[in-house]
């Protein structure tokens, strides 16, 4: 989310001091990674992203074009899109984006509590939605492209290396990139005591919530067979990216040998070739192995921006990025980011989400598949909406609210979470 960054350095000269430096060893690359990715403190703060795929008003099945889409945004158009951009954040303060295959993504300001973050994101998203509507342009309401083929709209080197790279394992790649959209939450780590149960917890709920809010059934005028074919894509990419991390007693430590071990998806250098050989790890470029021998000594500005290349369910960037959830209607984006951030809202209903959820908490590819078809996902999301609803009052949330959205809740469990 660009308003909670990797890191909050004190000022700019910091920032692009440290991201300058030279990662020494694999200890030093380690030490950051787990300092940078883990910050603890009170669970205050609260944001979303996002994304949405972007169709034609009358004819879905059209393609979108950069330049449509760029003059639909105007002055927020990304640099991504139009280079020359003022990429100006939206009336609410949330910044704006674009994804591969044109998705926009609206990335909320941290929030420090849930009416607030509401609040400014129903303006912001109002306000895209208006721009959109001026060109013929809609935000559609499914989690994956239900009526084209995926198709890369950014020509940036970054994306155009993951293209490649992920091409030789199937269609997964591409089409995750150009053809879905999610919802991700975002939370504060918590405090140390209470970090490693936060961080099992968030976990625990992905198949159970991936099922509950299962919005990608149809791809380019089929129906896939999965409740979230998104999801599906996600984990079709590398497995290396994409695995959910299991609960253990020091995350941070944990998360920054992964990041060092797994193999980099592309190398920032000059020219439109950012490709790297398959399996050299950040680490091999630390100890300047195999192809990295003749390369720059890898800095901690590349250090970070390998942080970005991993898609797992749950992703450390200082504050935990819940990326799990399918893109929901833009009318009902609240209803999963207040059930999940009630589940996390104390560390005592942190501890029930862990006893309630454990036995289905491996059960990624069913859920994707099956969503709440299955009978122990669609048992254990009962268990889970109830336990989530009764926690709404932790968000300090007029009476109305919460029970309007204990109702959403119940309609989505009743209606199997299949759109």
């Amino acid at each position: 989310m660009t308003a909670m960054p990797v890191a909050r350095p004190e000022s700019t000269v910091e920032a692009e001091a440290i991201a300058a430096r030279t990662v020494s060893d694999r200890a030093e690359g380690e030490a950051y990674v787990a300092s940078v990715c883990f910050k603890h403190g009170p669970p205050r703060l609260l944001g979303v992203e996002l994304e949405y795929l972007v169709h034609d008003v009358t004819d879905p099945t059209l393609p979108l074009t950069a330049s449509r889409l760029a003059a639909a945004l105007g002055p927020h158009a990304p640099r991504s899109l139009v280079p020359d951009s003022p990429a100006l954040p939206l009336p609410a303060g949330s910044a704006l984006t674009v994804e591969p295959g044109g998705q926009v993504e609206v990335s909320s300001a941290p929030a420090s509590s849930f009416r607030s973050l509401v609040d400014a994101v129903d303006a912001d998203l109002a306000h895209v939605a208006d721009r959109l509507a001026a060109s013929g342009l809609r935000l559609a309401p499914e989690a994956l492209d239900a009526f084209r083929t995926p198709r890369r709209l950014l020509t940036t080197p970054r994306y155009a290396a993951m293209e490649r790279r992920f091409a030789p394992r199937g269609t997964g790649g591409i089409t995750m990139m150009c053809s879905t959209a999610a919802l991700q939450v975002c939370v504060d780590t918590g405090e140390p005591r209470d970090a490693p149960r936060r961080w099992a917890a968030a976990h625990a709920l992905g198949p159970v919530l991936l099922a509950l809010f299962a919005n990608s059934s149809r791809h380019a005028g089929h129906d896939t067979g999965y409740a979230s074919a998104r999801w599906r894509a996600v984990m079709d990419t590398e497995p290396c990216r994409t695995v959910a991390a299991t609960p253990c007693a020091d995350p941070a430590a944990r998360w920054a040998t992964r990041a060092l071990d797994t193999p980099l998806l592309v190398r920032r250098q000059p020219g439109d070739s950012w490709d790297v050989p398959t399996e050299l790890s950040f680490a091999d470029w630390i100890e300047a192995e195999g192809e990295a021998a003749a390369w720059p000594r890898p800095t901690f500005g590349d250090l970070a921006y390998h942080l970005t290349t991993l898609f797992p369910p749950v992703r450390p960037h200082g504050h935990l990025e819940i990326r799990y959830l399918d893109a929901q209607p833009v009318r009902e984006w609240t209803v999963p980011v207040a059930l999940l951030a009630a589940l996390l809202s104390t560390p005592s209903t942190a501890d029930s989400v862990l006893a309630v959820c454990e036995p289905v908490s491996q059960r990624w590819e069913v859920a994707a598949r099956h969503g709440l078809a299955d009978p122990a996902l669609r048992a254990t999301a009962r268990v889970v909406a109830e336990l989530g609803c009764e926690a709404l009052s932790n968000l300090d949330l007029p009476d109305q609210t919460i029970t309007d959205l204990a109702d959403a809740v119940e309609r989505r469990w009743r209606g199997g979470g299949r759109k």
